[in-house]
């Protein structure tokens, strides 16, 4: 297997700087070595050339209603993105994008699902199923699926939405932290999501296990999205957007191994670190252990 990492040092899609450090940190800490010793050929792609947040007003273009900050750059980096991913998966490789927030997601998806019908496993404390109508902040990094699947106010927009996905193939796995209209939203809707309560009542295996075969039905591979903030941020304190009660080392590492073992994965991303708030770079490093352990690293 050949993984082709591509990083996307962007922190447009929220508020706490720093997360576009996020790609190389998690290089830092070790992640070429990691997928190595998982039996991967790895090419580093480096890192789509994002300008500054500083440097762009967020406010520069807006959708008719609602709002989205920085939806301009947003768009630029999403075509960018998606094209290295397109491109990636056509020569037979496995991209592995690295965040930067979750608004990279945009792009991964829509890369992915060119010319292709895939599902989705969503590692996350959020729903990011908000649109510019039903966000409190704005920020895109809570908004990537409702994009991706065209959802309200981004249904018909045509560089963020990815057609071969469908709500039937997404499954989310440890939500714990939903906005009031993204709850309803996620409810009314043909995705599946398991909480932090299902893994607490029916365990990682059963969970995961389930999330897989809802995202792997009937399409021709799936997405990884990895946010670190679906860890508790007792082991992962390096995320913008922490949220108590997360899943632990174990069960992190078992779910990333049961993703190599469905022997499904089309793309990756691992999003939301941010060196800024990290301790020693931990939750870096620890992201890069994930990545090897969904690649295929064992311990025997």
């Amino acid at each position: 297997m050949t993984v082709r990492i591509i990083g996307v040092p962007t922190d447009y899609g929220q508020d706490r700087r720093g997360v576009d450090m996020g790609p190389s940190a998690i290089r830092y800490g070790g992640l070429a070595e990691a997928l190595a010793s998982a039996g991967a050929e790895v090419v580093d792609d480096g890192d789509l050339a994002v300008p500054r947040a500083e440097e762009r007003d967020p406010d520069s273009r807006q959708p008719s209603e609602g709002n989205a900050k920085f939806l301009r750059e947003t768009e630029e980096v999403t075509t960018a993105l998606a094209g290295r991913v397109a491109d990636a998966v056509g020569a037979g490789e496995t991209p592995l994008v690295l965040g930067g927030d979750h608004s990279v997601a945009i792009g991964s998806l829509k890369g992915s699902a060119r010319d292709a019908e895939i599902g989705a496993v969503w590692f996350d404390a959020h729903g990011d199923y908000n649109t510019p109508t039903t966000s409190p902040s704005g920020n895109v990094h809570g908004m990537p699926l409702a994009a991706a699947l065209g959802y309200d106010d981004w249904d018909g927009v045509e560089w963020a939405n990815a057609p071969g996905l469908r709500e039937e193939n997404v499954a989310y796995v440890g939500l714990r932290a939903l906005d009031d209209t993204e709850r309803a939203a996620i409810r009314d809707s043909e995705m599946t999501a398991y909480t932090m309560s299902d893994i607490d009542e029916r365990g990682i295996t059963d969970v995961v296990e389930a999330a897989l075969s809802v995202a792997s039905a009937g399409v021709d591979g799936i997405h990884v999205s990895l946010d670190m903030d679906w860890l508790d941020p007792g082991i992962a304190p390096g995320v913008g957007t922490p949220v108590r009660g997360g899943v632990t080392y174990r069960e992190a590492h078992h779910a990333m191994e049961l993703v190599a073992a469905a022997d499904a994965v089309r793309s990756m991303e691992v999003v939301e670190v941010n060196p800024v708030l990290d301790e020693s770079n931990e939750t870096a490093a620890l992201a890069t252990e994930l990545v090897a352990s969904a690649f295929g690293k064992r311990i025997l």
